[in-house]
């Protein structure tokens, strides 16, 4: 029982560090990509354009940090826990 829980604890914790990954790739992407939209619609148009596509992707990059470092305000621990024990108990899992 000791080795599925080390195992299982190690699969949990190479998923966080994926999803942390994932967040600092974003968001270096981020501040490369955007001053470049931003810029060019500086260049092309007087209409701010560039504004949105920073906003849309401003908010996946807080959701991204915010599920990388477990804080979830709909669906928190406690929720995981129950709905965890509910499918383990479930005799068709």
């Amino acid at each position: 029982m000791e080795y599925n829980s080390r195992e299982a604890n190690y699969l949990w914790a190479r998923e966080q560090v994926k999803a942390i990954k994932e967040f600092y790739v974003s968001g270096v992407l981020y501040c490369i990509v955007i001053p470049i939209l931003i810029w060019i619609n500086y260049q092309t148009t007087s209409f701010p354009w560039a504004v949105f596509p920073a906003l849309g992707w401003g908010f996946g990059l807080i959701v991204t940090g915010m599920a990388a470092n477990g804080i979830n305000p709909l669906w928190g621990k406690e929720w995981e826990q129950r709905k965890i024990h509910e499918l383990m108990n479930n005799e068709n899992f």
